[in-house]
C-alpha cells in the first residue's frame, strides 16, 4: 500500500504563485508515475501534470503548460507542483495520485492510489 498526503493549498490572488506537495509513505519504491489532478465546482476531475519517476519526464495539460511544473524529489518520496501566473480558472481541490502499473497517465483508472486533496482558491 501507498499513503499520499498533500500540503501547500491555500488563498491566493490571481497571478500569484503556490507551491503544492504530495508526501508518499509505504511501498513507495513501486511507484512509477505520480501525477496530479484537480476537481473545479461542479466539474469532473482533470488531469494537470505528470512525472515518471524512473527517467524524470514530465507531462502537461494545456492549460498550465508554461505555468505549472512538476517535479519530484526521490529521496524524500515527495512530488511537487509549482504553481505560477495562478487565475481564477485555477481553483479546484488539487489531489496528488500515484500508480504503479500505468499505460495511460491520462486516465485515473490507471491510478492506484489518492491523497485526500487540497483547496486551490485563486481570487480575481
Amino acid at each position: 500500500q501507498v499513503q499520499l498526503v498533500e500540503s501547500g493549498g491555500g488563498l491566493v490572488q490571481a497571478g500569484g504563485s503556490l507551491r503544492l506537495s504530495c508526501a508518499a509513505s509505504g511501498r513507495t519504491f513501486s511507484i512509477i508515475v505520480m501525477s496530479w489532478f484537480r476537481q473545479a465546482p461542479g466539474k469532473e476531475r482533470e488531469f494537470v501534470a505528470t512525472i515518471s519517476r524512473g527517467d524524470g519526464g514530465t507531462y502537461y495539460a494545456d492549460s498550465v503548460k508554461g505555468r505549472f511544473t512538476i517535479s519530484s524529489d526521490n529521496a524524500k518520496n515527495t512530488v511537487y507542483l509549482q504553481m505560477n501566473s495562478l487565475k481564477p480558472e485555477d481553483t479546484a481541490v488539487y489531489y496528488c495520485a500515484a500508480s504503479t502499473r500505468i499505460s495511460n497517465v491520462l486516465r485515473q483508472n490507471d491510478y492506484s492510489y489518492w491523497g485526500q486533496g487540497t483547496q486551490v482558491t485563486v481570487s480575481s
